[in-house]
């Protein structure tokens, strides 16, 4: 049996994602997401990747006024919410397992007034990717999904998929492992990454990633 040591904070950390809700205070409104990590596991709670990407855009690091945004692996919701509340026209997208959880965190947070800016649908990343107009987006967001090595292909695959040379990617994760500082290696083949932001208390880093424009596609 492997000995781990006692960590307070990682133990309070592990607790906050079995509670049913959590509550935030961005963007200016009182924000409260329910989470289920017994029904859908990591999809279905919120990460702190996902609360330090809403505090840089609540700075307003990025224009979002008005601006086509589209997050990957939503999971509860609370990085689309946010930039929906601060003025964006989002598309929410997750896996067709957690659209139903997914859809009602959007609908309990985001004023009536506001929903006709908000789209929820399903994107497995890779697939049926024609459903989503090519180069289309003015911004991506993705908060902790790098993690995963099978799905950095379907992830690179979609990223470059979605943007043209003038979307902005950014993501918003924490470097684990040797396989994540990869994925960053490959997604600098084929986009112009940097690292804009990176909050220590959580050890999250923030990169913005432009899609290098080549001969042919200009």
């Amino acid at each position: 049996m492997a000995l781990v040591p006692y960590d307070e904070n990682v133990l309070h950390a592990l607790s906050k994602l079995h509670q049913n809700s959590a509550e935030f205070n961005l963007a200016n409104h009182r924000i409260r997401l329910s989470q289920d990590w017994n029904r859908l596991g990591v999809a279905a709670v919120v990460w702190d990747a996902a609360v330090v990407l809403c505090m840089f855009l609540e700075m307003g690091n990025v224009d979002l006024k008005g601006k086509s945004v589209i997050e990957l692996g939503a999971g509860t919701g609370l990085v689309g919410i946010v930039a929906a509340l601060l003025g964006a026209n989002v598309t929410i997208t997750d896996r067709e397992a957690a659209l139903e959880f997914l859809s009602a965190n959007v609908h309990e947070n985001i004023p009536p007034s506001q929903q006709g800016a908000v789209r929820i649908s399903e994107l497995t990343w890779g697939e049926n990717l024609e459903l989503y107009p090519s180069g289309s987006y003015d911004l991506v967001l993705g908060a902790d999904i790098v993690y995963l090595e099978d799905t950095f292909p379907a992830l690179l695959k979609t990223l470059e998929h979605l943007s043209s040379e003038n979307t902005v990617v950014v993501l918003s994760c924490r470097i684990r492992y040797e396989r994540d500082e990869r994925f960053l290696m490959e997604l600098r083949q084929k986009f112009s990454v940097e690292e804009v932001h990176y909050d220590s208390q959580r050890d999250i880093h923030i990169y913005r990633a432009v899609k290098i424009t080549t001969k042919t596609e200009l």
